[in-house]
């Protein structure tokens, strides 16, 4: 791949996280959906959630509890092909909820991206939950496990995990 090509994917993927970033921020179901292919896949807490639209009805449900959510992404470790993209990005998340409570969420999303049309958006995300909590660090790390090296990424039916221990 010639470094042109590569400039250009970067951008165009960062400018997706901006995108992604301000959506939540804003509570824009709309543009947060709009961050995604068609076909989508997003899996977070557990849930696998498929397709654009089910995709953005699962995160105005999601962000019914929050007051304001600010995402704080990393810099992404990328991949980049001819018109599609894997990599990583790390997020430091600070929410304060809708009943006055706030937590602090640190994890990893693995990523598949696509180019669609004239921008580049989500085909599939993983969330990798390594701790939710007070956002002094007191509560307990999740075990989330470690895929290794860039542009290791989970398996199509890894699991999600959330901060509650798995029900018995």
């Amino acid at each position: 791949m010639q470094n042109t090509e590569f400039v250009l994917a970067d951008s165009g993927i960062r400018q997706l996280h901006a995108r992604f970033v301000d959506a939540v921020w804003r509570k824009d179901t709309e543009a947060y959906a709009a961050c995604f292919a068609e076909d989508a896949e997003w899996k977070i807490a557990t849930m696998h959630i498929r397709g654009r639209a089910d995709i953005g009805s699962t995160f105005g449900k999601l962000m019914a509890a929050c007051a304001r959510v600010q995402m704080i992404p990393g810099m992404p470790v990328l991949e980049i092909g001819r018109g599609t993209a894997t990599g990583r990005i790390q997020i430091t998340e600070f929410a304060k909820m809708a009943d006055g409570s706030s937590a602090m969420t640190l994890g990893v999303y693995y990523d598949r991206y696509v180019e669609d049309g004239d921008r580049w958006r989500f085909q599939w995300r993983h969330f990798g939950l390594h701790y939710r909590g007070p956002t002094d660090l007191s509560a307990a790390l999740v075990e989330c496990p470690d895929y290794g090296p860039p542009p290791g990424v989970p398996g199509p039916d890894e699991p999600t995990f959330t901060r509650r221990p798995p029900s018995s």
